[in-house]
């Protein structure tokens, strides 16, 4: 028995053995017909010409001009929201709608949809988003909006993970907050109109007025904006307040200041200026050499009366896509365009990445997602007590971020392709 045994072992490994050579024939063979037929087929082979590179090119850039994501309409979303007033602790109180009572949660449960697009426009992905800014650096320069906007993608990114306080400045202004895993760091930059500013002194009601030095950038965000790879920079509501203006440290007017002796102009002077000097503060810089993403104004939506005139903001929904900005809006709007694209020519020249983030409209149909009375308990005294200019959180702003992450795509996109072309020249 034990004879017969062994004498079956070499051929079932003989049988073994032609088995193994016939698959790796069957697998080789075809992959060499192209060198049997053609001894050259192999050095024939080449990486892609410059023409398809061009036409790749051309591709992406037809795609991006053909599908304006910032056009569109607010469409029901019933998976929001992706994070709550209890799983977020970045919610500023004044902005924590839930926490106040708010009785309605529709408002939180809509999406954008572009026209000519038959997808909406893709939800926040907070795990391709942190993995897209891996190793770096994100600033949010402006006023309480942009805090707003920086606390929404926060909130967003607390799905993955939630970020570390890396300050270097003991101020609320100006923090640093880091997510150790993927190496990226978002910081504000508090500036209320981005030029040099003076404010008030508290109590004083003679000259109760800001100094805005409309030819000079407010260095406490030029100075740092060399340490970041993307910049969103905005202003809007501070240029409504009374204002002296300077330009070459000399009065040249002001707004609605009523002092005697100075020249009346309208705030729409001011809000040029102001961006107009912080375009060029970025242009100028030898040290920035990131992204610098405009976010065009986010209107309030007070009806009624003024904010200090009982002003409110009370609908449940979003308003249809062909309801008419209000006067000012557009006039706002109209400047903040025409000084990015006056500054982008220069930007193109140097070699800077200028990039829009017009979301004024989209922002415009959502008078339903402000606090109200949503952010303070009743009997607070507060000079704001019917908030119609900051955003619930969740709520609408967080759709803000939905246009970042595909703004920052379109750029990677842009990337990519840089560095084939790069490869081929």
């Amino acid at each position: 028995m034990e004879l017969l045994h062994s004498a079956a072992i070499p051929s079932k490994q003989k049988l073994l053995i032609v088995v193994t050579i016939s698959i790796s024939l069957f697998t080789i063979i075809p992959l060499l017909y192209p060198f049997v037929e053609d001894p050259n087929f192999f050095f024939k082979q080449q990486h892609p010409s410059q023409t398809s590179i061009v036409k790749l090119q051309d591709s992406v850039a037809a795609t991006h001009k053909s599908w304006d994501i910032f056009s569109g309409e607010w469409v029901p979303n019933p998976e929001a929201p992706y994070y709550t007033n209890t799983t977020c602790w970045a919610i500023h109180e004044h902005q924590n709608c839930m926490r106040f009572g708010r009785p309605d949660t529709d408002f939180i449960k809509w999406k954008w949809k572009p026209h000519g697009c038959e997808d909406d426009l893709p939800v926040f992905d907070p795990l391709r988003f942190l993995e897209t800014v891996r190793g770096k650096t994100m600033a949010f320069v402006g006023d309480s909006v942009s805090r707003n906007h920086m606390q929404s993608l926060i909130c967003l990114l607390s799905q993955v993970e939630y970020p570390v306080d890396a300050s270097v400045n003991t101020s609320d202004y100006f923090k640093r907050w880091t997510y150790e895993t993927y190496n990226f760091t978002i910081a504000p930059f508090w500036s209320t109109h981005l030029v040099k500013s003076t404010e008030p002194e508290p109590g004083k009601t003679e000259h109760s007025v800001f100094d805005l030095y409309l030819d000079e950038a407010d260095e406490r965000w030029t100075a740092e904006i060399g340490d970041f790879d993307y910049v969103i920079i905005s202003s809007g509501h501070w240029h409504y307040r009374p204002s002296v203006y300077y330009e070459n440290n000399t009065i040249i007017g002001c707004h609605y200041c009523q002092l005697p002796n100075i020249s009346d102009f309208s705030m729409f002077y001011g809000y040029r200026k102001a961006f107009r000097t912080a375009f060029k503060a970025i242009l100028d810089s030898e040290t920035f050499e990131g992204v610098m993403y405009l976010r065009t104004f986010a209107p309030s939506h007070f009806e009624g009366g003024l904010w200090n005139e009982g002003g409110n903001c009370l609908r449940k929904g979003p308003y249809q896509r062909n309801e008419t900005q209000d006067d000012v809006t557009m006039k706002l709007h109209k400047i903040q365009v025409e000084e990015f694209e006056r500054a982008k020519v220069e930007a193109k020249r140097k070699g800077k990445r200028f990039r829009l983030l017009d979301t004024t409209q989209a922002m415009w149909l959502r008078p339903d997602g402000h606090p109200s009375r949503y952010g303070h308990l009743p009997e607070a005294n507060v000079s704001l007590y019917n908030d119609c200019v900051h955003w619930c959180l969740p709520g609408p702003i967080d759709n803000l971020n939905d246009f970042l992450l595909a703004m920052i795509k379109r750029e990677e996109e842009k990337g990519l392709l840089a560095q084939v072309r790069k490869m081929m020249s």
